[in-house]
């Protein structure tokens, strides 16, 4: 049965999920990365998401330029929600079909969802790993890394539910407040946690 041996792993924008995921890898896990299979969605939907908000989105060689797109999406929910109703369908498909191969073999797999828990009646999987960073924290990466000013930062930040409720609704929590060190043992340990509850 799809997801029954899945594990969800997701945070908030910024808060080092990435690396936990490549961490995590490391130490056996297989996952399935829904931001992977998103671009794979972005680029068969690729006419049906210009329909939708025009050339403008379009770099130089005629791709979907993925900053320009999110700068319309971030700022406007009703945009958002357009471009989620074009993605959302086949990218859920996909992870499902993942899922099912995945279950042949019995063994825990992770599923990196960024919006699980804005998306989360998609995919009924009980265990959550949130990776978690302060929000103040969160914010200066995200500037840092995309070169955003604090208002296109803080607007980014805001479209997602604050990471605070997601940690609260985690079933484990992955600290990334403090350095690379730290987050290497937080994922061992997890690694334990996740064995221990399908024993």
């Amino acid at each position: 049965m799809a997801y029954e041996h899945a594990v969800v792993l997701t945070g908030g924008i910024a808060s080092g999920k990435s690396t936990a995921g490549a961490l995590l890898s490391m130490l056996g896990f297989r996952i399935i990365d829904a931001d992977a299979i998103a671009r794979e969605v972005m680029e068969g939907q690729a006419p049906a998401v210009v329909e939708a908000f025009g050339e403008e989105i379009l770099d130089d060689s005629g791709a979907i330029d993925r900053k320009k797109l999110g700068a319309i999406v971030f700022a406007d929910e009703a945009a958002r929600k357009r471009l989620e109703g074009i993605l959302h369908p086949p990218i859920r498909e996909e992870i499902l079909r993942r899922s099912e191969e995945q279950e042949r073999l019995g063994q825990p797999y992770l599923i990196d969802i960024p919006l699980f828990y804005e998306t989360g009646g998609d995919y009924p999987i009980e265990r959550v790993a949130v990776v978690y960073a302060p929000r103040e924290t969160q914010l200066r990466r995200l500037m840092e890394r995309e070169g955003l000013d604090e208002g296109e930062a803080l607007r980014r930040l805001d479209a997602q539910l604050d990471i605070e409720e997601k940690r609260r609704r985690a079933t484990w929590v992955l600290d990334n407040s403090g350095d690379l060190k730290q987050l290497q043992g937080e994922c061992e340990a997890l690694k334990e946690k996740i064995l221990e509850s399908f024993r």
